[in-house]
């Protein structure tokens, strides 16, 4: 029986140009706004304005960024933002992990149940809350508090952990934990000097998302924090670019570029064990 020849590498490469030409298109549809902004935030109040653009501007200027740095509470949204993002996705990550073990490692009644729950959660559109939960922050007295928005994002993000966690939990071998449990380890022991250093993918995707989430909520944000304009978010801040005599879009897009470099530096680090987390996480368990 003859075997198969291979196939030539220059027919491989065309049978893969469509492929890669899709491809190519998605990268550049996706990324073109990112572009614009990044550069008309460099760009000079003039060449912003003209009725005929340029992809690549003719000069370039700091002024817009000066002017976003320099305007009235940056400082403190930042923390703000960074105080409530890094809070939420913390607790996510601790009850999730806790629910997640559970679900994979245990066997109790209403398993199946309390996972179609955490889907349903997951697929609900928390935007078609906002009106019991703003009823229910103001009868409490928690509108205009930080820490509200931390229980919203937590509860916008703690699906999704876990799910993700679940899986990867599920695609570790329970014979490890099993084996240092035979050497006098606890559960608690196993899980925390066996299992817990093998999820390190899954916890970088799903903080990663949890991140994201958090960091560019708006809705929220805007509705919850009224009077005290101390405990605004930067996404809240953006606004402030505009007013009744128009957009400053120079330096709208100059804090647009300052708000979205914490995630994609962020993103940048944790590459390889998010992507290595997200596929573990989908297709075990």
């Amino acid at each position: 029986m003859s075997t198969p020849r291979p196939r030539p590498p220059a027919r491989r490469a065309l049978r893969r140009l469509p492929l890669n030409a899709a491809a190519a298109l998605t990268v550049v549809v996706c990324l073109f706004p990112v572009y614009w902004m990044v550069t008309t935030a460099f760009k000079p109040s003039t060449d912003i304005q003209t009725y005929d653009p340029r992809l690549v501007p003719g000069a370039w200027t700091f002024e817009h960024f000066r002017k976003a740095v320099g305007a009235d509470g940056f400082a403190l949204f930042w923390r703000n933002s960074l105080l409530v993002t890094l809070s939420a996705v913390l607790l996510a990550l601790l009850v999730a992990l806790g629910a997640a073990y559970a679900v994979a490692r245990m066997r109790w009644r209403g398993r199946r149940q309390f996972m179609l729950a955490v889907f349903v959660a997951q697929m609900a559109p928390w935007e078609s809350l906002i009106i019991p939960v703003y009823i229910i922050s103001r009868d409490t007295g928690m509108l205009d508090r930080l820490p509200t928005l931390t229980l919203i994002y937590f509860m916008i993000t703690l699906p999704f952990t876990v799910v993700v966690l679940r899986g990867f939990i599920a695609g570790i071998p329970p014979e490890l934990e099993e084996a240092a449990q035979v050497d006098g380890c606890t559960r608690a022991t196993a899980f925390r000097k066996v299992a817990f250093p093998l999820l390190a993918p899954g916890l970088m995707a799903t903080s990663l998302f949890g991140f994201i989430t958090a960091w560019n909520e708006f809705t929220y944000a805007n509705f919850l924090i009224i009077k005290q304009q101390d405990s605004r978010t930067l996404p809240v801040w953006l606004s402030s670019f505009q007013s009744t005599f128009g957009t400053d879009w120079g330096a709208t897009m100059a804090a647009s570029t300052l708000f979205a470099l914490p995630a994609l530096i962020i993103f940048l680090a944790l590459q390889r064990h998010v992507t290595a987390g997200l596929a573990s996480g989908g297709v075990k368990g």
